[in-house]
């Protein structure tokens, strides 16, 4: 797409007439997808010096993570967005090179915040626009908003989690929790990086990026420090609920121990005396007293209400 931002128009067009276009005084933004567009597109932009070679190398083989670096005639920016698949978390990388007269997006895939800023960057380069760097705004903007959306996700499964470890709990519940801990933690590895990009983006003069641009990058690091903030507070939230819910299993896991013992002391005086009397001697005179049956019943009936009152007593019953 071709950006004139003297007479606020725009027109699509080919990559061969891209380099033309800069001479003109517009600025382009060309995406490149590497799935389907292949290797000659990709050979035509390092060939124009829209793009370094080794950038191409970095967007086909390294992992997603946000990284800003400079060379001579641009500059290279690794953005990464998230997507959330149920309960598959997913990252997705975009390359942006900014040159004095071109945007280039190089990607796998279609990252949800690119797809945003394709429906939305025209209307606002026609109402807002003054300079390339704009199209560096949009890209960070929906950025953000994509990690705001994918934290109100996360923050929507603890409030669940911590719902359901309230009530009755399967052992699933630990399974999603443990899983949803993990990849908290994944997410904000995604987005502490980004603070440090934008503050050197909103800091450091370049020429390609204007000031003005660079006054709204450094309010966008206010953004980040909140969603990296939420993060900790869900993950503190999560790590709360299951030691709260630990904790209830211990006190009712103590009740249960708490009555055995006192079943246990009533029964152990009985249990001896069951055993005096079952020994096998010959010789045990209360066997020949008439009386004596009801007597051991009475003194087991004693023995059992005095270990009753002191139990209740001090309060183990």
């Amino acid at each position: 797409m071709s950006l004139d931002f003297k007479s606020k128009t725009f027109e699509p067009i080919s990559l061969d007439r891209v380099p033309d276009a800069g001479r003109s005084g517009k600025f382009c933004w060309v995406d490149l997808h590497l799935d389907a567009d292949g290797g000659a597109p990709a050979d035509a932009l390092v060939t124009q010096g829209l793009c370094p070679a080794q950038v191409l190398d970095h967007a086909r083989t390294e992992e997603p993570a946000i990284q800003f670096s400079r060379y001579e005639q641009c500059i290279h920016l690794v953005l990464v967005g998230c997507r959330l698949d149920g309960e598959l978390f997913t990252q997705e990388r975009l390359d942006v090179v900014i040159s004095a007269h071109a945007l280039v997006t190089v990607h796998r895939g279609a990252p949800e915040f690119l797809r945003a800023v394709k429906r939305e960057y025209l209307t606002d380069f026609v109402r807002h626009a003054a300079t390339p760097s704009f199209l560096l705004y949009e890209l960070w903007d929906h950025l953000l908003d994509n990690f705001a959306s994918v934290q109100k996700s996360f923050e929507d499964r603890v409030v669940n989690i911590q719902q359901a470890l309230a009530g009755s709990p399967d052992e699933s519940i630990f399974r999603d929790a443990s899983e949803l801990g993990s990849h908290l933690l994944h997410f904000r590895k995604v987005v502490l990086p980004a603070r440090t990009v934008l503050t050197d983006l909103s800091a450091r003069k370049s020429a390609f990026v204007s000031e003005a641009s660079q006054g709204f990058l450094g309010n966008m690091v206010g953004t980040v420090e909140r969603i990296l903030q939420d993060v900790l507070v869900d993950r503190d939230i999560l790590s709360d609920s299951l030691n709260n819910y630990m904790s209830m299993v211990a006190h009712n896991t103590n009740k249960v121990m708490s009555k055995l013992t006192v079943v246990s002391v009533i029964f152990l005086p009985l249990t001896f005396l069951c055993g005096v009397y079952g020994m096998n001697f010959e010789v045990l005179p209360e066997l020949k007293v008439e009386w004596a049956y009801g007597a051991f019943w009475c003194v087991v009936i004693v023995i059992a209400l005095i270990l009753v009152l002191f139990m209740r007593r001090i309060r183990m019953l």
